[in-house]
C-alpha cells in the first residue's frame, strides 16, 4: 500500500483529501503545518507528499527543500492558490513533480498522482540500472555486443529520452522517448549518427568536458536547454548524462532528456490564468471605487437641489462641499491609476528633504488638529541640499502621513493622546531615511498580508486601495525601499529609504 503524507494548515482540506485518498487505497498521514509534516516524513517515510505552498511558519517551498535534501527520490506535489505563479515555478525548479490548484479537483489530483507513480517507477528502474552500471561494464569489457545489450536494458520502458553512444560518440541506442523528442527513428541513427550532429551544442560541450576529466563527477546535474527536432521545432528539455568509464578509460556515454513541453504549457496556462484573475480584480475594484464616488456626487447634488428649491444657503453650502470632496477623491483615483499604470523615469534635482517633509506636515496639520492629533517633527540637521526626485518623495510622504493620521482617527483607544511622528536621518551608502510613526489602531496579521494588494483599503468607501500600492511603486522606481512594522492597537512605523546624489555645492 502506497504511503501518502498530506500537509496543510486547514483541517477541512486535510479531512476531505484524506477520505478521498483512503477510498482509493492509499495509506494516508496528515499534518497541520510544515514542522509536523517533516516529523511524520522522517518517521513514516512516505513515497508521495502533497503540501500546500502557503502555510504559516514553514511554507511549502521550505518543506520541499528539506524533503529533497533528506530523500531526493520522494515525489512532492505542490498545492497552489491563485497568485502563486512564481512560487509554483520555483517549486518545479526545486524538484517538485507537479502542482495542482485549489480547490483540488479529483481529476487533477488523480492525474498528478499517476504522474508521481510513473516517476517513482522510472526512478526506481534508472536507479537499479545505474547501480549495476560498473559491474556490467566490467563483465562486458571485451564484448561490445553484451555492452550494447546492457545499455539497451538501461533505457527499456523509460518515458524519458535516453541516448547511449560508444567511445567515439556514435549512437548505439536511442529509446522511443528520445525518438519522439528528436523526431528520428532508431533506423535513422543507431550506428550511423554522431551525437554532435544531433544534440544541442550546450549538451555536447558538457559531455566533452566531462570526458576530458576522468576525475570529474560521472553524473551531470540536470539543466534546461532546447533541442531542434527533425521537423525544426524547438523543444524545451531537461538534460543530464554521464560518460561511462572502465579503468579511467571512456567506453561510451549516456544522455537523458526529459520533455518539458507539457510543463511549459501548464506554466503558460497558469500565467494566463493569473493575468485574467488580475484583470478581473482590477475591473471589480474600479467599479467599486467609481460606485462610491457616484454616491458622493448624488448626495451632493441632492443637497444642492434642495438648497435651490428652498433657497436654503446651508443646504447649498453642504451640498457643494460634498461635491468638492468627491471631486478631490475622483482626482486622487485618476492620479493613482495613472501613477500605477505608467512607468516613470526618476528626475533628480536639487532639493531639501527636510523642507519637503515639513511641507507635508503643514499640509496635513489642520486635518490632524481637527481630531486632536499631534504631528511631531524630528528632522536631522545633517541633511542639507541633495539631489533626488522631490515629487516622488512628496507624494510618498503625503500618502503615509495621511494614512497615519487616519489610523489615529479610526483608533478605538479613546484614552490615548494620539500623535504622528515624522523623522529624517542619513544612512550609509548615500541613502536618506524617512520614518512615519503613529500610535493609532495598528494592523492585524490579515491586514498586514494584504497591505500592498491592489484596491485593498481599511478605510471602507473613503479609500481607493491604491495609495500604498502607488507609494511603493514610486519608491521602487527611485531604487528605494519601503518597510513597515505594526502591532494591532499599538500603532505602525513605516520606513522609506531613498538613494540620493550630492549637489555641486557640497
Amino acid at each position: 500500500m502506497t504511503k501518502i503524507l498530506l500537509i496543510d494548515d486547514e483541517p477541512d482540506i486535510l479531512r476531505v483529501l484524506s477520505m478521498s485518498l483512503k477510498a482509493d487505497g492509499y495509506e494516508v498521514f496528515t499534518a497541520l503545518g510544515g514542522k509536523e509534516g517533516l516529523k511524520l516524513f522522517e518517521r513514516e517515510a512516505p513515497s508521495i507528499i502533497l503540501t500546500d505552498i502557503r502555510m504559516p511558519g514553514m511554507d511549502g517551498l521550505e518543506v520541499l527543500r528539506r524533503i529533497k535534501e533528506c530523500r531526493a527520490d520522494t515525489e512532492v506535489i505542490i498545492i497552489t492558490g491563485h497568485g502563486d505563479i512564481d512560487s509554483a515555478i520555483e517549486a518545479l525548479q526545486f524538484g517538485a513533480s507537479d502542482f495542482i490548484n485549489k480547490p483540488v479537483r479529483d481529476e487533477a489530483l488523480s492525474i498528478a498522482l499517476k504522474r508521481a507513480h510513473e516517476k517513482l517507477k522510472i526512478r526506481s528502474q534508472l536507479k537499479d540500472y545505474t547501480n549495476d552500471l560498473e559491474t556490467m561494464c566490467e563483465i562486458a569489457t571485451e564484448e561490445f555486443e553484451r555492452k550494447s545489450n546492457f545499455q539497451a536494458k538501461l533505457i527499456r520502458s523509460s518515458n524519458d529520452g535516453i541516448v547511449a553512444t560508444d567511445e567515439d560518440w556514435n549512437i548505439v541506442i536511442i529509446n522511443p522517448g528520445a525518438q519522439k523528442i528528436f523526431g528520428y527513428s532508431r533506423a535513422d541513427t543507431a550506428g550511423k549518427t554522431d551525437i554532435r550532429a544531433l544534440f544541442p551544442k550546450q549538451a555536447i560541450d558538457i559531455l566533452e568536458e566531462n570526458a576530458r576529466h576522468p576525475d570529474s563527477v560521472e553524473e551531470i546535474p540536470w539543466q534546461e536547454m532546447n533541442i531542434i527536432s527533425k521537423s525544426g521545432e524547438s523543444i524545451p528539455v531537461r538534460f543530464s548524462g554521464a560518460t561511462l568509464r572502465e579503468k579511467n578509460q571512456m567506453i561510451g556515454s549516456v544522455a537523458f532528456f526529459q520533455d518539458l513541453r507539457e510543463i511549459k504549457r501548464l506554466e503558460k496556462e497558469l500565467v494566463n490564468s493569473e493575468r485574467l484573475a488580475a484583470i478581473g480584480q482590477t475591473v471589480a475594484g474600479m467599479a467599486h471605487c467609481i460606485k462610491n464616488i457616484l454616491h458622493g456626487f448624488k448626495g451632493g447634488s441632492y443637497l444642492v437641489d434642495i438648497g435651490i428649491d428652498k433657497n436654503n444657503t446651508d443646504k447649498l453650502k453642504n451640498g457643494w462641499q460634498m461635491i468638492q470632496r468627491t471631486i478631490a477623491r475622483t482626482s486622487d483615483l485618476v492620479l493613482d491609476l495613472l501613477s500605477y499604470s505608467k512607468e516613470r523615469e526618476v528626475e533628480y534635482e536639487p532639493c531639501r528633504p527636510n523642507e519637503i517633509a515639513d511641507d507635508v506636515c503643514e499640509l496635513l496639520k489642520e486635518n490632524a488638529n481637527d481630531y486632536d492629533i499631534e504631528i511631531r517633527k524630528q528632522f536631522s540637521p545633517d541633511i542639507g541640499e541633495i539631489r533626488l526626485d522631490p515629487r516622488i518623495l512628496h507624494r510618498g510622504l503625503l500618502n503615509l502621513v495621511s494614512n497615519a493620521i487616519d489610523a489615529c482617527i479610526f483608533d478605538d483607544g479613546l484614552q490615548k493622546s494620539h500623535h504622528v511622528k515624522v523623522a529624517t536621518a542619513l544612512d550609509e551608502d548615500q541613502r536618506i531615511r524617512f520614518e512615519i510613526i503613529d500610535n493609532g489602531s495598528g494592523m492585524d496579521k490579515d491586514v498586514k498580508e494584504k497591505l500592498f494588494t491592489s484596491f485593498f483599503s481599511t478605510k471602507g468607501p473613503k479609500g481607493t486601495g491604491l495609495g500604498l500600492l502607488v507609494t511603493r511603486k514610486l519608491i521602487e522606481e527611485h531604487r528605494g525601499t519601503i518597510e513597515f512594522e505594526s502591532e494591532e492597537g499599538e500603532g505602525t512605523r513605516f520606513i522609506i529609504r531613498l538613494p540620493y546624489e550630492m549637489t555641486n555645492r557640497e
